[in-house]
């Protein structure tokens, strides 16, 4: 789905939310799912102005997951080992998003290249 505004981050967190409902997620675990996809929305239209976020369903033997994509084609993240610190911030903010995202999902990974944009794909495993 297309991320250009907040409406459209409201509405990856909703659909996000309600696949992983579906998954049977517990109530912790939706509120986590549907504030990283808040979260990388977020950047999305901090940073690159517009992006994408995929959100899909997989099945591991046994495991189900949910996985969230954030893709875009800003301006990328010059130091990524910088940006998942947290507190630190090339836009004024806390400094909290990427890392709080690593921290609340199971699975983070990132790539990015200056003028190439970013990539953060996480995994989030039904317990």
């Amino acid at each position: 789905m297309p991320i250009a505004s907040d409406s459209d981050l409201i509405e990856a967190r909703q659909k996000g939310r309600m696949l992983a409902e579906r998954q049977g997620f517990s109530s912790s675990d939706l509120t986590l799912i549907a504030t990283a996809i808040s979260e990388l929305a977020r950047n999305i239209i901090r940073y690159a102005k517009r992006g994408e976020i995929s959100i899909q369903v997989v099945e591991g033997n046994p495991k189900v997951g949910i996985v969230v994509t954030a893709c875009d084609a800003g301006p990328g993240i010059a130091d990524v080992e910088r940006a998942l610190e947290a507190g630190y911030s090339t836009s004024g903010s806390l400094g909290l998003g990427l890392p709080g995202v690593r921290r609340i999902m199971d699975e983070f990974e990132i790539a990015s290249g200056i003028g190439q944009g970013t990539t953060v794909t996480v995994t989030k495993w039904k317990r």
